[in-house]
């Protein structure tokens, strides 16, 4: 059995839709080249999200990543205003006020992005066979579903379900772990928002979902999990930084494509 990288995906406007793409580069930061690299933010400077405005479920997003631009339309129209994700982002904002019915202001990021979790700020991992695992404890969920309501960059194929919870240790230590060339190192499971229990198109939520999730969470954890890093069970793939040293790589040693190998390295 190996691990390999079976997907990537970058979400370019943080809360909006995710890309798919065969390879991502890894910056100093640890973060992937564009993800969340647009972020909306609220008069306060809080974020706008999908933790806090339903109505972003509603947006679709389509990317063009070679030319730089976006479509974005709203759920009940067909109708899609294209937009330049390097230039101006005055009309960008415009359209985001109209459809969230509130002001927002539009920042960009390219150095780091804007994760939720501000000490890993690397991608987050999971394993082709826990989202499996996660759609059939929810009947007619598609497996779709589970990806754009989870939310991870890079997905593992090639290994049993739950695979990721190998790459955090006890307490607050950390596994390297080796995605291509770059090496990283797991820091804990991913504390879970409201976000997922709600449908990935509509915001609907889904009735009993945090305490169904969390029950079988809670009943399938492999014995390779370290309990004591689950306050509670509403976690689900797993965060990561980039390995002291690897932010000194050349930045063409710090790609990672869809097929590379995924290796533990050790336990720090």
């Amino acid at each position: 059995m190996r691990a390999i990288v079976a997907d990537i995906r970058i979400h370019p406007i943080k809360g909006l839709d995710p890309v798919s793409v065969g390879e991502a580069r890894v910056l100093a930061s640890g973060a992937l080249a564009g993800d969340r690299r647009l972020a909306m933010l609220d008069v306060d400077g809080g974020f706008v999200n999908g933790k806090h405005e339903p109505a972003i479920h509603r947006i679709r997003a389509r990317y063009d990543l070679g030319k730089d631009t976006v479509l974005l339309s709203q759920m009940d129209s067909s109708k899609e205003q294209p937009f330049a994700l390097n230039d101006d982002l005055v009309d960008l904002t415009s359209w985001l006020c109209e459809a969230l019915h509130r002001p927002v202001r539009v920042t960009r990021d390219d150095e780091s992005g804007f994760p939720d979790d501000a000490h890993a700020l690397g991608p987050t991992f999971i394993s082709t066979a826990s989202i499996e695992a996660v759609g059939g404890w929810f009947p007619g969920m598609t497996l779709d579903s589970v990806r754009r309501r989870f939310r991870a960059n890079i997905e593992i194929g090639g290994t049993p379900a739950f695979w990721e919870d190998r790459l955090y240790g006890p307490g607050d230590g950390v596994v390297r772990f080796r995605a291509g060339a770059t090496v990283f190192e797991g820091t804990n499971p991913c504390q879970r928002c409201v976000v997922p229990s709600r449908d990935p198109d509509t915001g609907e939520p889904r009735a009993g979902f945090l305490k169904l999730f969390s029950d079988y969470r809670r009943e399938t954890l492999p014995a390779w999990a370290d309990r004591g890093r689950f306050d509670h069970f509403f976690r689900f793939a797993i965060n990561s930084r980039l390995a002291h040293g690897s932010a000194d790589a050349g930045a063409d040693d710090r790609i990672i494509r869809v097929g590379d190998s995924v290796d533990l390295v050790t336990r720090a």
